[in-house]
This record gives structure tokens, C-alpha cells and sequence, in this order.
């Protein structure tokens, strides 16, 4: 079961990319009011998103769990990824329990836990995204930051919002970012995009309003346009020790 153990422990945003701000401070008047600048605002970001071909982003995310009494516990973990798209993808996945690598090397896929020595090797071509999919349908695995490959997509929707806002603006480090919020369903989330040329994420936040004790979870994503890395970065060498073992397929439902 080494795969499984891969995906982030925090909750993902199913969202689209924010949009340019209307102006700062609206907010809708109902719960229901959706503000096409909103949602334009995602667009621009999930388009600009799909521009990049070469880059490394690392998240530093915060969970709830809720016990039963109501009682909240938070967790932490931390994921970094080195991308080439179409087809290579390294990502680091670490908390306080386990230190996971995903390789990617647009032939095939490796899991490796290195305080186990434990490693798992698959066959696969095809673009990240088909990647994502094919990990999560066959073997249950959930890589972080999927969001960032799904916005900008048919994946990600735009039209299936109850309400859409732009609540101003706030810094995110040394980044000024349009503030916006979002309601689906039982989601209530909030994503803060950096403003001018270069709209990405810098912090999402996640609420469960399907839980009375509304549990959440925040993302907060660090960006480099300019790594230099190299594709050796993509290949994964077994270390002295390593024992080799299946991927599990997971369970038909």
C-alpha cells in the first residue's frame, strides 16, 4: 500500500481560477449573487496557469480533523513539486508521519518512500494531467497541488458556482493578491491571486460546511518561474538497500 500513503492530508479546492477584481470591497447582495468578474478572475488565472511549461511550486498546508466530542486536531504537511510539462513531474510529499517522492519521467511513474527503502515502478506515458487521473482511478493515489494542472480546463467548471466575490485585497508575503470567495455545494473557499501579469495562487483556503463543526483547511503556495533544475531531476535510481515492491490496484467499488 505505498502508494496510497502519497496524496497531501488536507482537503482540495474543485474550483476554477479567480477572476479580475470588480471593485474592491463588493460583495454580492445574496447568497446566490454570482459576480461574473469573480469568476473571470479564475479564468485568467487557470489560462495563465496552462502557459506554464517549466516550474517549481511548494505548498505549506493546514488540516482539521474533528473528533467526536467537536474537538479540533490540526495537521501539517508540506509538498513540492519540479514540473516540465507536458510530461515530467517530481513531487516531494512530507509531514511529520512519512517522506514520500512521486517520479515522473513521461515513460513511467515511481513511488518511493525512503525511510522504508520501499519503491514502486509503472508504465506509463502521457501528459501530467492524464497522469493524475490514471493514479487516482487505478491505485487511489491523490498527488497534491492536482488543482494546478486542472485549472484552465474543462476539468475545472465555471459555471456551477452559488456565489462568487472579490473581498478586496491582502499580501501573501511580499505579493499583493486579489482576494476572492466562492460557495459549491457544501465548499465554501477562498483564493487569493497574486495581482498584475503573473496571476497565480498563492493561498487557497477550504471550509466544510457539510460538517457542523465546519472544519478547514489552507494552502499557502510558493512559486519559481526561473528553477534550474535539470531532467536528470526525473530519474529515479534506486538507492543501495531499496527493495522494490507491487503497486497496489485499489479496490473495485
Amino acid at each position: 500500500m505505498l502508494a496510497a500513503s502519497v496524496s497531501v492530508p488536507v482537503t482540495r479546492a474543485q474550483a476554477p481560477a479567480p477572476a479580475a477584481a470588480s471593485e474592491p470591497g463588493a460583495t454580492p447582495s445574496g447568497a446566490s449573487a454570482v459576480d461574473p468578474a469573480a469568476v473571470q478572475a479564475l479564468k485568467k488565472m487557470g489560462d495563465y496557469l496552462q502557459t506554464l511549461k517549466r516550474f517549481a511550486v511548494s505548498t505549506d498546508a493546514t488540516g482539521e480533523r474533528v473528533l467526536r466530542d467537536g474537538q479540533k486536531l490540526q495537521h501539517t504537511a508540506r509538498a513540492e513539486l519540479q514540473v516540465v510539462r507536458p510530461g515530467m513531474l517530481r513531487a516531494r510529499i512530507s509531514s511529520a508521519r512519512s517522506d514520500r517522492y512521486l517520479i515522473f519521467d513521461g515513460r513511467t511513474v515511481t513511488l518511493y518512500a525512503p525511510e522504508q527503502k520501499y519503491y514502486s515502478i509503472v508504465d506509463f506515458s502521457g501528459t501530467i494531467g492524464e497522469l493524475i487521473d490514471r493514479l487516482e482511478e487505478k491505485y487511489g493515489v491523490e498527488l497534491p497541488m492536482t488543482d494546478l494542472f486542472r485549472w484552465g480546463t474543462p476539468a475545472a467548471s465555471l459555471d456551477n458556482f452559488e456565489s462568487a466575490m472579490y473581498a478586496g485585497q491582502a499580501r501573501i508575503g511580499k505579493d499583493l493578491c486579489d482576494h476572492y470567495a466562492f460557495r459549491q455545494g457544501k465548499i465554501d473557499w477562498q483564493i487569493w491571486i497574486t495581482a498584475g501579469e503573473h496571476p497565480l495562487p498563492r493561498k487557497v483556503a477550504i471550509t466544510n460546511r457539510g460538517d457542523e463543526a465546519r472544519p478547514q483547511s489552507v494552502s499557502l503556495f510558493s512559486w519559481n518561474l526561473k528553477s534550474t533544475f535539470d531532467d536528470a531531476s526525473f530519474r529515479f535510481t534506486p538507492p543501495s538497500g531499496a527493495k522494490r515492491i507491487e503497486m497496489v490496484e485499489r479496490k473495485s467499488r
